[in-house]
């Protein structure tokens, strides 16, 4: 939720507890996760050193999310491949792809819903994947043509131009997170399937 609104400050003191100077209080990981949920934002600095240790945090946030039962969203195969960018000639170009499709599917995600509300039975839930397997390959496209622009060994195509089917290549991390997508699809839909 993006407004003028400055960040609220929390404060991580050496005992690990986060102070809201806001609202002057003490609060938890999951409180923080229920503001992050509301769209409020904040940042977070060491009490100590000043640094900011917002990233660390929220990485904190999602580990406890992810070990509530049934509340994985992180594949175990998308974990290990996101490990490998570590280090990789690719790391610098990953943050901006998942934040790329993680922005469009926060702007689909009020359709796909729609699309899910009158449950499987009534709507049929293979147009709704489908809807969703087609955005992402246009959010591919559109990535894959934003990333051409950083390397000089792809060619440049006109806007009005499809490209050529490639020539195979080896499989690089980013086609082995294509294939863990759809991967995740079609074990989606397989449990849509069932219900």
């Amino acid at each position: 939720m993006a407004t003028d609104k400055q960040p609220i400050t929390i404060k991580k003191y050496a005992n690990r507890r986060l102070y809201n100077t806001g609202t002057s209080a003490y609060v938890t990981l999951e409180d923080l996760a229920g503001m992050v949920k509301k769209g409020e934002d904040f940042v977070v600095y060491d009490a100590k050193s000043g640094e900011d240790i917002t990233r660390s945090v929220l990485t904190q946030i999602i580990f406890e999310q992810e070990g509530k039962g049934g509340q994985s969203l992180l594949p175990i195969a998308f974990l290990r491949q996101l490990i490998r960018f570590y280090g990789d000639s690719m790391q610098m170009l990953v943050p901006s792809y998942l934040e790329f499709s993680i922005d469009k599917l926060t702007s689909e995600q009020s359709k796909f819903r729609d699309k899910m509300a009158g449950g499987p039975l009534q709507q049929g839930v293979g147009p709704s994947f489908a809807s969703l397997e087609e955005q992402a390959r246009k959010n591919m496209a559109l990535f894959s043509q934003a990333l051409s622009m950083f390397s000089p060994f792809v060619p440049q195509l006109p806007a009005h131009e499809e490209p050529a089917e490639p020539a195979p290549a080896p499989r690089s991390d980013i086609e082995e997170m294509k294939r863990q997508l759809e991967e995740m699809q079609k074990k989606i839909e397989g449990m849509a399937s069932k219900d």
